[in-house]
């Protein structure tokens, strides 16, 4: 596992990849933003003073996704030149929104909402790196398609948190994760793919959710 205006620019996105997947650390700020100690994630820059424990609803964007610079779905097998990249944005962002609604939300503690008010926290995602070993092609492809792998796909998460009421940008969180490594060949297709997906969606979920739940307790605690 290799481990954030108009969102980070091309340059800054790229830069800071560059740290998480080598062994130079990322750089101490970002944007008026400071890396926050933690190890749930690659990195999190926090503003300095500002705290989520106020939230109580959560505005969810709609999840942008691009593929890795390097990622050519037309290489390959005859099987590879059918691949609908814009299905797959589609399946992706709707899987990001419902596992991060059932997570989110999953106790009422935090309500989904559409728009922005002063309880707000407003989140913008987006997967900036996605690469797939093995794009399933079986509904598009006459006959039956079986393609077998051995190594795992990856995505990055590239998040903002804004207020929802100002606007005002109070962290960024970056995490690139990969799938399942079995260490032998098995069949991928759209099933696993996703399946695969999934999982790592929750864990970013689980990940935020105990975040904001974490900073409720500090200010709770404080408040005593």
């Amino acid at each position: 596992m290799r481990k954030p205006g108009v969102f980070i620019g091309a340059a800054g996105m790229a830069l800071l990849l560059a740290s998480c997947a080598t062994a130079p650390p990322p750089a101490r700020t970002w944007d008026g933003l400071e890396l926050y100690p933690q190890k749930k994630f690659d990195a999190v820059y926090v503003k300095p003073g500002a705290s989520l424990a106020r939230y109580t609803e959560i505005m969810l964007d709609p999840l942008e996704v691009s593929f890795d610079r390097n990622w050519d779905p037309n290489a390959g097998s005859v099987a590879f030149r059918r691949v609908d990249t814009d299905r797959i944005r589609q399946v992706l962002a709707a899987e990001f929104r419902k596992v991060f609604t059932e997570t989110l939300a999953a106790d009422g503690k935090y309500r989904i909402v559409a728009e922005s008010g002063p309880d707000t926290l407003h989140i913008t995602p987006r997967i900036v790196d996605l690469y797939i070993n093995a794009p399933d092609t079986s509904l598009t492809t006459a006959g039956i398609v079986r393609t077998y792998t051995v190594d795992p796909g990856r995505m990055t998460l590239a998040a903002e948190f804004r207020d929802g009421d100002s606007g005002t940008l109070l962290a960024r969180v970056v995490d690139r994760r990969e799938g399942m490594d079995h260490g032998e060949f098995r069949i991928t297709n759209a099933v696993t793919n996703l399946a695969d997906a999934r999982r790592v969606m929750t864990q970013w979920a689980k990940a935020i959710r105990e975040g904001l739940d974490a900073a409720r307790a500090l200010a709770g605690a404080a408040a005593h």
